[in-house]
């Protein structure tokens, strides 16, 4: 635990940038540089990588031990994903489905995925993803390549993903998230990256949760004012963890632009998540166990009245209590079946060196030394 706080972090992956794993290899390779370029030239050098090293096929081990052997991490969320640029979306169900079997008290869940834009296809995939992993929630992508072009589609659009939602429903899904704000390669933004269409789901599905995933990276006011109206919107807090660690004022920007509206009881509608194999999950950990924001900032906080001070309860809520009260996890019971598992001793004292807990250790140890 990082600072006895208990860190459950909302999204894990295990990437396969591999080239043979490019369905669409242009905008594939794009894709996979975009996330290269995003996770180089970190301040420490000791969570610098190789681009051979990052764009490869990363396993679950691997995953694991990043989340938590080298890293105060102690749960996480697994994630595959429905890009059908690569063969395998990116992030395989089948990696997904390990996790869960193999470290059951770590991985306390997974999401489905699926692209909507395969109708049909769709609701049968959702009904394979339901039996082989029992997902807590949903993911989706504002974007398809399930006809080798690039489609778009809206969050609101009762024809293309409503029927998506319904069959989530069914099947006992009640949690949606959609990667928003981050442009995945060469594709047009239109409005699909817009927040703007989740309200439309959000009003016709008053029973489910959304989770706008990227939240707050673009159309911040936008983002804003979801939260303050809608009571089963959430945020993502992916890849704002690179920007605390490399630019700590500009995530206290957005921290209060996404509170800006509400005021600060939205603290509790923001959840930590790493995207790990994306980047180390723990230098912005230990950025944040002590994160404060600035006080210039808040002096001119908040819309309606002011904005306090994140506190200790607000950044335990954020590292992993709001997640774990939308899903019901208990993290009493999730402390205690991770005390004695193969990952506690390394966490107990001084964490692994970066990487050197992986299967890429050796070549990164060679790397690291000839760039010092």
């Amino acid at each position: 635990m990082l600072s006895g706080m208990f860190v459950l972090d909302a999204v894990a992956h295990a990437y396969n940038f591999d080239t043979s794993n490019y369905a669409v290899p242009a905008h594939a390779k794009i894709i996979a540089e975009l996330s290269y370029y995003m996770a180089r030239n970190p301040p420490d050098p000791r969570y610098g990588l190789p681009a051979e090293i990052y764009l490869s096929d990363w396993s679950v081990e691997d995953t694991a031990n990043l989340l938590f052997r080298e890293s105060p991490t102690d749960a996480a969320i697994m994630h595959p994903l429905p890009i059908s640029a690569f063969r395998d979306g990116l992030v395989s169900v089948e990696k997904t489905a390990e996790a869960l079997e193999r470290w059951p008290h770590r991985f306390l869940g997974a999401y489905a995925a699926v692209d909507p834009m395969l109708g049909r296809g769709a609701l049968t995939e959702l009904e394979r993803q339901a039996d082989l992993l029992r997902p807590i929630g949903l993911k989706l992508y504002p974007n398809s390549w399930a006809t080798g072009d690039i489609e778009l589609w809206r969050m609101d659009d009762p024809k293309v993903v409503f029927p998506v939602y319904e069959k989530a429903m069914e099947l006992g899904i009640r949690h949606i998230a959609v990667h928003k704000a981050v442009p995945i390669g060469p594709v047009p933004v239109k409005d699909s990256y817009h927040p703007g269409d989740i309200e439309g789901a959000a009003a016709a599905f008053p029973e489910l949760t959304f989770e706008i995933v990227h939240g707050g990276m673009a159309f911040l006011d936008e983002t804003a004012w979801l939260l303050a109206r809608f009571e089963n919107v959430y945020v993502n807090m992916e890849i704002q963890n690179i920007i605390l660690e490399r630019r700590p004022r500009a995530f206290a920007e957005i921290l209060l632009g996404l509170v800006r509206i509400g005021g600060h009881r939205l603290f509790r509608r923001l959840f930590w998540g790493s995207g790990t194999t994306l980047y180390h999950p723990r230098p912005a950990l230990e950025a944040f166990a002590d994160f404060t924001i600035p006080e210039d900032l808040l002096e001119g906080a908040g819309l309606f009245g002011p904005i306090r001070q994140l506190g200790p309860e607000d950044r335990a809520n954020i590292l992993g209590g709001n997640y774990a009260r939308v899903h019901g996890i208990d993290l009493d019971a999730a402390r205690a079946g991770i005390a004695d598992d193969e990952f506690a001793g390394d966490q107990a004292g001084d964490l692994p060196e970066p990487y050197s807990t992986t299967s890429h250790a050796e070549i990164v140890a060679k790397w690291q030394a000839g760039r010092g």
